[in-house]
């Protein structure tokens, strides 16, 4: 059975990629791959679920198109296309990265981890409570 923490919960197997540099900004400033996908105004988890579901080579040609489009990195003008190569082999891969393949199944398809259900219950227990006493301090009266 596949851990689930509620403190993380996308898959850490992205951490590498996700959190790979794709140059600095105007301002001097490093930018990841996180970021630039969420100013490109994208999902950073789902997007790299899609590339892993995709395979290496898709990836690259996805990654590239979506570094072409990113403004904020001067250089990535006339280097997407190698530092999407680069960054692609960063992404999870191979029979041993069963774990990533269903981490990138469920985020990309949009089911909820384990933990969203303990957050569930949690919440709908604590309504029930405050229902409880609420109810207790009005029949008193």
């Amino acid at each position: 059975m596949e851990k689930s923490s509620v403190l993380t919960p996308h898959p850490p197997e992205f951490g590498r990629f996700l959190y790979a540099s794709v140059g600095e900004d105007r301002n001097g400033h490093g930018v990841t791959v996180l970021s630039a996908l969420a100013r490109l105004g994208l999902d950073p988890w789902t997007e790299t679920a899609e590339l892993v579901a995709l395979g290496r080579d898709a990836a690259r040609a996805r990654l590239g198109s979506l570094l072409a489009r990113f403004r904020d990195v001067p250089a990535l003008a006339s280097e997407h296309a190698r530092v999407a190569g680069d960054l692609s082999q960063l992404l999870p891969q191979g029979p041993t990265q069963g774990s990533a393949t269903r981490a990138a199944w469920s985020v990309a398809n949009g089911h909820p981890r384990f933990g969203s259900a303990i957050w569930l219950v949690t919440a709908i227990v604590f309504m029930l409570l405050q229902l409880a006493m609420v109810g207790g301090s009005v029949s008193g009266e």
